[in-house]
């Protein structure tokens, strides 16, 4: 399963031009509670990695939350059964953004806002 993962994240990476820059699983990542994979859309951002974090936010729905505990951590090895369609945009480098919508909708763009501190 990790590798039909990395080649599809490979493949993603080749698609948008981007560099590859794969997370390891027990990495961190910041998610909100609603995404489970079935409510749309479903939004991530990565900004630079610290420490043992991915650098990555990942959220459903249209609006991001100002509240401070909005985002939970968890290792990325639990999006395989909670959002497994969202692991193939893990391996885009700090600056990337993705939105997954209903019906096979997908955006990916750069925001260098995202590498500003």
């Amino acid at each position: 399963m990790i590798k039909k993962i990395i080649e599809d994240q490979q493949k993603i990476c080749q698609k948008y031009s981007a560099e590859f820059s794969p997370v390891e699983m027990d990495s961190l990542i910041g998610i909100s509670d609603n995404t489970n994979g079935v409510y749309m859309p479903i939004n991530g951002l990565r900004h630079p990695q610290e420490g043992n974090t991915s650098g990555w936010y990942i959220w459903s729905g249209e609006l991001l939350s100002k509240e401070d505990n909005f985002f939970k951590p968890k290792h990325t090895k639990h999006l395989i059964d909670r959002c497994p369609q969202i692991l193939k945009f893990l391996a885009l480098p700090p600056g990337y953004r993705f939105l997954v919508g209903e019906n096979g909708y997908i955006d990916v763009w750069y925001d260098s806002s995202l590498l500003s501190a």
